[in-house]
């Protein structure tokens, strides 16, 4: 039974990587790991970039907590989305128009959502046509070492310094420095590492 577990397992991490490199996804990095299928959007002229050992997460019956979807990676117009070295992300959403920069070694938990624009302009004038609309994009930087909790929402034009966590089912809506402990929506600083 070990040896049919094996095969399986290789049928499926090849036929999950043939499905990345279809989507056109950059994988730059070696011992890239999918664990189930990730969604993946990519624009013509947009990219989407992962780095060495990173582990894209799709698998909801091998994470500790429940996800409520597989990663989905959405690259629209020009956006790029870069994914560095040893990261690890559960569950995610990640949505660039412009860009959305992941350093090394971070950890994000399942069900986080971060995207570059909002969707839609305000159009408070007339409402009606905020519909048409696409928001304003501003780009991400999540710096390195940087652990994002379950359900965190990312929003246009954060930074997120080296080494800082922010606790779960927090809304990142301003810069966070580094080795900053973050949390709350909307975000408040808690404590600082020394």
């Amino acid at each position: 039974m070990g040896v049919f577990n094996s095969l399986q397992f290789k049928l499926k991490s090849y036929l999950i990587n043939t499905y990345v490199k279809r989507s056109k996804v950059k994988l730059i990095g070696k011992k890239i790991v999918f664990n189930g299928k990730p969604l993946i959007e990519k624009d013509k002229n947009a990219t989407i970039v992962i780095e060495d050992e990173v582990v894209i997460n799709s698998n909801n019956k091998t994470y500790h907590v429940n996800m409520f979807g597989p990663c989905k990676f959405k690259a629209e117009d020009k956006g790029s989305i870069i994914i560095g070295r040893n990261s690890r992300i559960h569950g995610t959403c990640i949505h660039a128009r412009k860009s959305i920069s992941i350093g090394s070694n971070c950890l994000i938990a399942a069900n986080c959502q971060i995207f570059d624009s909002n969707g839609h302009d305000l159009c408070m004038e007339e409402p009606s046509k905020r519909i048409g609309t696409k928001g304003t994009s501003k780009p991400i930087v999540i710096e390195a070492n940087v652990w994002l909790g379950v359900g965190v929402v990312v929003l246009p034009g954060v930074t997120i310094g080296e080494g800082s966590v922010i606790s779960a089912n927090s809304v990142v809506h301003k810069n966070i420095p580094a080795n900053t402990i973050a949390g709350g929506n909307p975000v408040k600083l808690i404590g600082k590492n020394s």
